[in-house]
C-alpha cells in the first residue's frame, strides 16, 4: 500500500479520490483549507471513522508552499487536485483564477523536489488546457482534440478560467522536466458531472447542473457542446495514473461530447416532472441576451453550433478507462442532489 497526498481533498473529484483509496487500503493524507469547516469536510470526517488511522486531514494554502511540507512528509505519491473552478463573477481573472492556479502547481510540485521518496505526481488538468473555445478544432485538421494540441486562443481577458489551467498544466511541466526523481502524469477531464460526495460543494460544474435542472433554461438552450465525464470516472483515472508504472503524459478523460439539449432530454427520460428546456435557442437570441448574462459576442461567434471531438483513445490504453454511460452519470447526480 502507498501513502497518498491529495490536495483540495474536500473538492468535487478530490473526495471521490480519497473515498476510492482508502477503499483499496492505501493511506491518505489530505489538504483543505479549513479542517474546522464541517460543512465543508464533514464527509472526509466520516471516511476518517470509517477508516481509522488512514486519513489524516491537513490546513494548506495554495499560496503558501510551506503549508503543504507537513501534509507531504511520509508520501510517495502526491495527487494535487487543488485549483479554483469558477468561470461566472470573475471580478479579478489574475487573482481568482491564474495566481492560485499557477502558484498552487508550482508550490506543491516545487515542494516535491525536497522529498526523494516521492516517485509520481499526478496533476488534475482541464480539456480547458487543450482547446479553449469550440472553433479551435479547425486548427486539428480532423475536428478531434488530442493530448497534442494546447490551448492557444484563452487569455487573461478572454475565457480566464481557461487560460489560467493552461498555464499551470505548463508550469507543472516545466518543473517536472527541471528534475529527475518523480514523474508526472496529467489527467486532462472535460465537464465533470455526476453524484457529489458532499453538498456543500462549489464546483462550477455542478452549478451548471442546478441551473439545468432548475428551471434557468425551461425556455431554450444554447446550442453549446461538452465534453462530459463522470465523477468516478475521473477519479479512478487518477489512481490508475498514479499506481500504473506506464502511465505517462496528458490523457484525455471523457465520456462523449454531446450539445447540451441532449443532456436535457437524457435528463428528461428519468425525471419527466423537472423543468428542463426542450429547444435550441436561436443565435440571434443568445446574441442579444449574451451582454446580460455575461457571454460575449466573440464567446457567441466562436462556440454556438460547432460540434467537435475529444479522443480519449488514450485514457483507455494507457489507464484502463472504460466510461459508464451519460444517463447513469446523470441519473445518479439528479438523485444525489435530491438526497
Amino acid at each position: 500500500m502507498n501513502t497518498f497526498l491529495v490536495t483540495g481533498a474536500s473538492g468535487y473529484i478530490a473526495s471521490w479520490i480519497v473515498r476510492y483509496l482508502l477503499e483499496e487500503g492505501h493511506e491518505v493524507h489530505g489538504t483543505v483549507r479549513d479542517p474546522g469547516r464541517k460543512e465543508k469536510v464533514g464527509h472526509l470526517l466520516e471516511m476518517k471513522a470509517a477508516y481509522p488511522g488512514n486519513l489524516s486531514l491537513f490546513k494548506a494554502d495554495l499560496l503558501d508552499k510551506e503549508s503543504f511540507r507537513e501534509a507531504m512528509t511520509g508520501c510517495d505519491i502526491v495527487i494535487h487536485t487543488a485549483s479554483p473552478f469558477i468561470i461566472n463573477k470573475i471580478k479579478d481573472p489574475y487573482s481568482q483564477l491564474v495566481q492560485p492556479a499557477v502558484q498552487g502547481t508550482t508550490h506543491v510540485l516545487g515542494l516535491v523536489n525536497e522529498f526523494p521518496g516521492i516517485t509520481r505526481v499526478v496533476l488534475t488538468s482541464s480539456v480547458a488546457a487543450i482547446h479553449g473555445d469550440a472553433a479551435d478544432v479547425e486548427l486539428t485538421g480532423d475536428g478531434s482534440f488530442t493530448e497534442e494540441h494546447w490551448n492557444t486562443s484563452s487569455s487573461l481577458k478572454y475565457n480566464p478560467y481557461q487560460y489560467s489551467k493552461r498555464l499551470a498544466e505548463e508550469a507543472a511541466w516545466e518543473i517536472a522536466r527541471a528534475q529527475d526523481h518523480w514523474n508526472l502524469v496529467v489527467i486532462n477531464p472535460g465537464l465533470v458531472l455526476g453524484p457529489p460526495l458532499s453538498g456543500a460543494s462549489d464546483s462550477a460544474s455542478l452549478g451548471i447542473m442546478n441551473d439545468l435542472v432548475g428551471g434557468k433554461y425551461r425556455m431554450g438552450v444554447p446550442d453549446l457542446y461538452f465534453g462530459i465525464v463522470d465523477v468516478r470516472d475521473v477519479a479512478r483515472a487518477h489512481i490508475a495514473a498514479a499506481l500504473q508504472p506506464a502511465a505517462q503524459g496528458r490523457h484525455i478523460c471523457v465520456g462523449d461530447v454531446v450539445p447540451l439539449l441532449e443532456v436535457a432530454n437524457l435528463l428528461r427520460e428519468d425525471f419527466p416532472s423537472l423543468p428542463l428546456p426542450r429547444k435550441v435557442l436561436p443565435r440571434w437570441l443568445v446574441s442579444a441576451a449574451g451582454p446580460f448574462m455575461g457571454i460575449s459576442a466573440r464567446f457567441v461567434r466562436r462556440n454556438l453550433g460547432i460540434p467537435y471531438r475529444l479522443d480519449h483513445s488514450k485514457s483507455m490504453q494507457s489507464l484502463g478507462m472504460s466510461y459508464l454511460p451519460m444517463r447513469t452519470t446523470l441519473k445518479d447526480h439528479v438523485v444525489a442532489m435530491k438526497r
